[in-house]
């Protein structure tokens, strides 16, 4: 295990996400430009989108569907654990919403590094997985906003009566059309069912075009980005010590309760140990682009130094160097 972990360490994606971690603890003037940010963060939702529906051309919709009714199952039930376990840490609602929908999330980055872990030991899995990625996306968005409209229109159902508007009574108007529009047409969700989309209807005929850039330079365009993304967890490092020891530990133990879950679910539906392992990635990230994104509109009250502090500051980090190696091991356990 503990060999699995240094070779994992020693990636060149892990080491220039800790040395832009570095970067941010010891104040250095290393900074992305806003656009490039945004550029890469544009490019591996395509890159991840179009590579998956490419891969799932290649298979019957029966041979799927498994796979598919599995990581709705995940991106449904995490919310709710997550809200249980919240619960005993006496976290107040709004935040333990957020938090619900982040961790019910995936983190797209967090996969393509187990992606590159598995290339890396030669480990193959199925293609298919990279477009349950997308698929893994909103679920827990729109469970977690669905259980805060629940819980608001309960309170405000025990204080004003139940009054109708057409024929829908407003205690049924759980999740309003800007929520919807937010967890599907969002700028991660529409790039990653877009490109899946494109790459599933055009299949192998769009390989000569798209793999000059979006598959051979993947893991180098991976590195500035973790490079990145290094500087901004440096800089939320201290938001999260300031919410307490017990929140630290469930952005480190949750990981490990989520993943397993997930390395289970994908054995139970007869997964290769590559697949089991990208499952037990899927459950145990958490989000830092799609969910935040929907959580800053829909749910204003809830603290980013809270969900996106224990998510990138804690979570990220814990996954790309022990998490994927250690779902990994699971796995082999498993099976």
């Amino acid at each position: 295990m503990s060999e699995v972990i240094m070779n994992n360490l020693i990636s060149p994606v892990v080491l220039f996400f800790i040395l832009g971690i570095l970067a941010a603890i010891f104040k250095s003037d290393l900074k992305f430009p806003n656009g490039l940010s945004e550029a890469l963060s544009i490019y591996l939702l395509i890159a991840i989108g179009i590579k998956g529906g490419i891969e799932l051309s290649h298979y019957s919709m029966e041979s799927v569907r498994g796979p598919i009714l599995a990581t709705f199952f995940l991106g449904g039930v995490i919310p709710f654990i997550t809200l249980f376990i919240l619960k005993f840490i006496k976290m107040d609602f709004k935040n333990s919403i957020g938090l619900a929908a982040t961790y019910g999330s995936v983190s797209i980055v967090t996969y393509g590094a187990a992606i590159s872990f598995l290339g890396k030991n030669n480990i193959s899995y199925e293609g298919f997985v990279n477009a349950l990625v997308v698929l893994m996306e909103s679920p827990a968005i729109l469970v977690s906003l669905f259980l805060l409209k629940l819980a608001e229109k309960n309170k405000e159902s025990a204080q004003v009566p139940s009054q109708v508007i057409g024929i829908i009574p407003t205690s049924l108007r759980l999740i309003d059309k800007e929520v919807i529009r937010e967890s599907i047409f969002g700028k991660s969700i529409l790039l990653l069912v877009g490109s899946l989309l494109i790459g599933w209807v055009l299949g192998d005929r769009a390989v000569p075009m798209v793999k000059p850039l979006f598959m051979d330079l993947y893991n180098s365009v991976l590195i500035l980005f973790l490079l990145n993304m290094g500087l901004v967890a440096g800089q939320r490092l201290p938001e999260v010590k300031k919410h307490g020891v017990k929140l630290l530990l469930f952005g480190l133990l949750s990981p490990i309760l989520f993943g397993t879950i997930g390395v289970f679910v994908g054995t139970y539906e007869g997964m290769s140990l590559g697949g089991a392992t990208l499952m037990g990635v899927l459950a145990g990230s958490a989000s830092y682009i799609a969910a935040p994104a929907a959580l800053k509109t829909s749910v204003p009250e809830a603290s980013p130094s809270i969900y996106l502090g224990l998510s990138l500051g804690v979570t990220f980090p814990f996954n790309l160097i022990v998490g994927i190696p250690l779902y990994f091991e699971i796995a082999k356990f498993i099976q």
